[in-house]
């Protein structure tokens, strides 16, 4: 397939920009106080029901839903609003360029509610930049919140861009998205440059559903075909 000719569909945290570096230290104890206080919980058992949910469903919120009632605007409403959390947002200068010459056309796919996507892009130089926004709220199958990697919602959101999978790239920092989107026919690239200030362990071998492995988004620039 020609480079011009890919569909790119980037995801945001960890991939165009460090949250490891603040965002997700805030956001992970905001969810903690949001369970403490709406499932009465002491601090250590909502830090464990989070991470439960988010290794069990790729997303703490499709737990609470699921098992809690917890209503989806009000959790993102309530986790996401940060304050003061923009001059901690930064991407990287190359990253952001090289992204700037990929071929293709670009959209945001991320499990963050749009409001919190456009802080970020906007702090980073990319506000305006995708061809649109695929946010957490587009993500619901049969009412329910269906969020990556939920394979229903993968099919559903491309169908309704007109997209085939085979026409799609997925580049993403987050392993079992990339597993499910592979399964479905599209390409996966495992962004890695954030990974050291993350803690997360590096494999040193690429995972047979990793259609590339990068550290940089100028590699993909310089080479974008597969």
């Amino acid at each position: 397939m020609n480079p011009r000719d890919r569909v790119w569909l980037f995801d945001l945290d960890d991939t165009l920009h460090n949250a490891s570096h603040r965002a997700f230290v805030e956001l992970n104890a905001s969810m903690a106080t949001y369970i403490e206080t709406h499932l009465g919980m002491t601090a250590a058992e909502a830090a464990t029901l989070r991470n439960h949910y988010w290794l069990r469903y790729g997303a703490t919120l499709t737990g609470l839903q699921r098992h809690h009632g917890v209503k989806p605007a009000h959790f993102l409403h309530e986790t996401h609003l940060l304050p003061g959390l923009e001059p901690h947002l930064h991407g990287h200068a190359h990253d952001l360029a090289a992204l700037r010459r990929l071929p293709g056309r670009k959209f945001l796919m991320t499990n963050a509610p749009r409001s919190y996507a456009e802080r970020v892009l906007k702090r980073v130089g990319l506000q305006g930049f995708f061809e649109q926004l695929i946010c957490v709220e587009d993500m619901v199958c049969f009412g329910q919140s269906r969020p990556k990697p939920d394979a229903r919602m993968f099919r559903i959101v491309l169908a309704r861009l007109g997209l085939r999978p085979q026409q799609c790239i997925l580049v993403e920092d987050t392993l079992m998205h990339q597993k499910t989107a592979r399964r479905l026919g599209m390409a996966t690239v495992w962004m890695q440059r954030w990974m050291r200030q993350a803690g997360a362990q590096r494999l040193h071998r690429r995972p047979s559903y990793v259609s590339r492995r990068v550290r940089s988004l100028a590699v993909l620039a310089r080479s974008p075909k597969f």
